[in-house]
């Protein structure tokens, strides 16, 4: 310790640094810093002040973390678009009024992600509930990103001829799909602005995958 403390003297002394006052200040704390450790009482009340402080702060964090919960919200696809009142419930072992319930009405458009904090009452009052907005599967939507996709199934004479066909979107309005002369199976068709919402506002698309049976005929050659 006497070696590193004369050490840094050597580095911080006010002589070899110009006199410059962060030279003095440093000097300073350092000699302070030499009189606490080299006296064993004040060190030992130097050791013990940390400890408290450490805990302290420690106790502190913990507290701020075993106040704040966090969950999932799952949501139907539906309901992303038109909103959903919810009822929150918390069962907290910690909590000697028993469950807490909170409402949580999700604004529609709300983009999957989105999170919502509600605070905590009782004895949890500096507490939150942390809820995190998800998409619950859908059946004829599949999602990636803001993006959707689905399958559009039509048959073979439009799809050799072209055309317009119907499709109910995402968000339960009818969609116009133009279907173009000569489409391929399995070729994606974008619809700008009709899939998910998005976090900062705007809307992912929709990709539409068009499918239609192939006809087949087989016959037997004469000989």
């Amino acid at each position: 310790m006497r070696a590193a403390y004369r050490g840094l003297c050597k580095v911080h002394h006010p002589d070899v640094n110009s006199g410059s006052a962060e030279a003095v200040a440093r000097s300073q704390e350092l000699n302070a810093a030499h009189e606490v450790l080299s006296d064993p009482a004040r060190r030992r009340a130097y050791d013990r002040e940390l400890r408290e402080k450490s805990a302290s702060a420690a106790s502190a964090r913990r507290g701020r973390i075993e106040r704040n919960v966090s969950q999932d919200v799952h949501l139907r696809l539906e309901e992303v678009f038109r909103g959903a009142t919810l009822e929150v419930r918390v069962k907290d072992p910690a909590n000697p009024n028993g469950q807490e319930s909170y409402r949580l009405d999700v604004p529609p458009m709300t983009a999957p992600g989105t999170r919502f904090k509600l605070p905590r009452t009782g004895p949890f009052e500096n507490g939150t509930v942390q809820l995190r907005v998800r998409l619950l599967p859908s059946f004829r939507f599949k999602s990636r990103g803001s993006d959707l996709r689905c399958d559009l199934r039509i048959n073979a004479q439009r799809a050799q001829q072209g055309g317009a066909e119907n499709l109910t979107g995402p968000s339960g309005t009818p969609l116009r799909v133009q279907i173009p002369a000569g489409i391929g199976r399995g070729e994606l068709l974008r619809l700008s602005g009709e899939g998910l919402p998005k976090p900062r506002g705007g809307r992912g698309d929709l990709l539409v995958r068009i499918t239609y049976p192939v006809n087949v005929t087989i016959s037997r050659r004469s000989a």
